[in-house]
């Protein structure tokens, strides 16, 4: 990094709401590396971790980045990885509110800067997305952990000290070039076309959505026979058919059960005013 500062910077909010595609672009900012779900460092070549833990989503253990990087426990995980990778901004998309807040006070006692966006989508989509990929889990559940997850990430988002913004998933992949503009002028970060273009550049994700890491291999697909990209039954024409480019996915009106639906409007339709999209 030579005297660069370090900046921090976090996306907060429930899983599965596009946090990956949007890492991934905000991942392109000069200087820029987008680590994933960086919490999973803690399970770094941990042989009783599955593989989709304990190394690059996309390369497996074999991976450039972060085979040669192990983590002490101890040192601030954010700068370390910046001095192995040679970046000046650490995108990371871990939810958990403690994990971000420790992390960003170890950026700022550093001398660097933290920043953060709260990331939210249709609870409904979420909740879908989960019954989709966890078709056996309680539908009351999901519902309600997406609840909680909204809870603790609005908390975050308001105690939380630096640069921050608000984004919606649905207004992003409906308009790219206007919200991460808006997004980076929020921030304080430069903004580049060329973020945009996520599949043109390689990365290297810790944990985080396999369909979104699939698209964006692209071309470089073959690299995920040694990674742990697994498209299931029920996501696999989707993706194998997405044509590669940034868009809004609504696939739970399709989808959602009115059973879902109506459970989802008893238990979450309050909460979900603020972020319903229709």
């Amino acid at each position: 990094m030579g005297s660069q500062r370090l900046t921090s910077l976090f996306i907060c909010g429930a899983g599965h709401s596009g946090s990956t595609l949007l890492g991934m672009v905000l991942g392109g900012v000069r200087g820029g590396f987008y680590i994933g779900e960086g919490a999973k460092i803690r399970y770094l070549h941990d042989p009783q971790k599955p593989l989709r833990k304990r190394a690059c989503k996309i390369c497996g253990e074999a991976c450039p980045v972060w085979s040669g990087f192990a983590w002490d426990g101890a040192a601030p995980p954010h700068a370390a990885i910046a001095a192995h990778v040679g970046a000046e901004t650490i995108v990371d998309s871990t939810k958990d509110p403690d994990w971000i807040t420790a992390r960003a006070e170890e950026t700022r006692a550093g001398g660097g800067a933290a920043g953060l966006v709260f990331l939210q989508r249709d609870g409904r989509a979420v909740v879908n997305s989960r019954l989709r990929k966890y078709p056996d889990r309680d539908p009351e559940a999901q519902i309600n952990q997406w609840a909680g997850q909204m809870a603790r990430a609005r908390a975050l988002f308001e105690r939380f000290e630096g640069r921050k913004a608000q984004l919606r998933y649905e207004a992003f992949a409906t308009a790219p070039e206007q919200e991460i503009r808006r997004l980076c002028t929020s921030l304080g970060l430069e903004f580049r076309r060329d973020m945009l273009a996520f599949r043109a550049r390689d990365h290297h994700p810790l944990g985080g959505n396999t369909g979104t890491q699939f698209v964006a291999a692209g071309a470089r697909r073959a690299a995920t026979k040694s990674g742990s990209i697994q498209l299931t039954d029920r996501t696999r024409s989707y993706y194998r058919d997405h044509p590669g480019d940034i868009r809004l996915d609504l696939r739970w009106r399709d989808e959602m059960s009115p059973e879902h639906l109506a459970l989802f409007e008893t238990r979450a339709g309050g909460l979900n005013q603020d972020f319903k999209w229709d």
